[in-house]
């Protein structure tokens, strides 16, 4: 006895239910995915609608907070952790107390005038004292500061012909400094010669053996 299940063809046994396959032929299996309605294509076609609508929005933030600078608060410049990136130079959250006062400014009134301070830092060297001090110095020097009542201006607030001519500054405040590059150093002839692994196997040697010989010296004594 045949039954009927061996006469179907192995691959019409394996179609999924749906399929319309006739005779003994391949059944489809294709792969329409790259629909743009389906989540399997990111399209970018508001990008232009993106860049407009930022613009408006840098535009009205500017003019929210006018006459201070776009840019924000000044930050110090500071050293990243770390030896791969200690090298490199960016922006601190904020001046350290010390270098307020070196630059003579107020801890209480740096805020209000646009500077960002930070109780947690400190200083661990002089050259980065000295310098966020000179970027302060720089920053105030170019300061205008306006008065809270146009009409009654108080110590330390700028006088009229500056107010006229004040303008919103856009873009950084103050550059970061450049760091120069260092010199190659000249490898000369005696570093050439130098046999590093047999000064290092030496040295090895010297503190390994020290106990032995000492011993083997004072034994050699005591026996002349």
């Amino acid at each position: 006895m045949i039954s009927c299940v061996d006469l179907i063809s192995p691959s019409l046994r394996r179609q999924p239910s749906g399929t319309m396959v006739k005779h003994n032929n391949e059944i489809p299996n294709q792969h329409f995915h790259k629909v743009c309605q389906q989540d399997h294509i990111r399209t970018w076609f508001n990008q232009p609608a993106r860049k407009h609508r930022r613009r408006l929005a840098r535009q009205a933030k500017a003019a929210a907070m006018a006459p201070r600078p776009t840019a924000g608060l000044l930050r110090p410049v500071v050293h990243p952790p770390t030896i791969k990136y200690n090298y490199k130079m960016r922006q601190g959250r904020g001046f350290t107390f010390a270098e307020l006062k070196e630059a003579g400014i107020n801890r209480k009134e740096a805020r209000s005038i646009g500077i960002a301070v930070d109780h947690r830092r400190r200083n661990r060297s002089t050259e980065s004292l000295q310098l966020n001090a000179q970027r302060l110095k720089a920053y105030k020097s170019k300061l205008i500061v306006f008065p809270r009542k146009r009409g009654k201006p108080k110590f330390g607030d700028a006088d009229v012909a500056e107010l006229d001519k004040a303008e919103q500054l856009k873009g950084e405040i103050l550059p970061m400094p450049v760091i120069e590059d260092e010199a190659p150093m000249v490898i000369t002839q005696e570093m050439k010669d130098f046999d590093a692994f047999h000064k290092v196997r030496m040295a090895r040697a010297d503190y390994r053996l020290f106990g032995i010989r000492q011993k083997n010296r004072l034994a050699k004594e005591q026996k002349e």
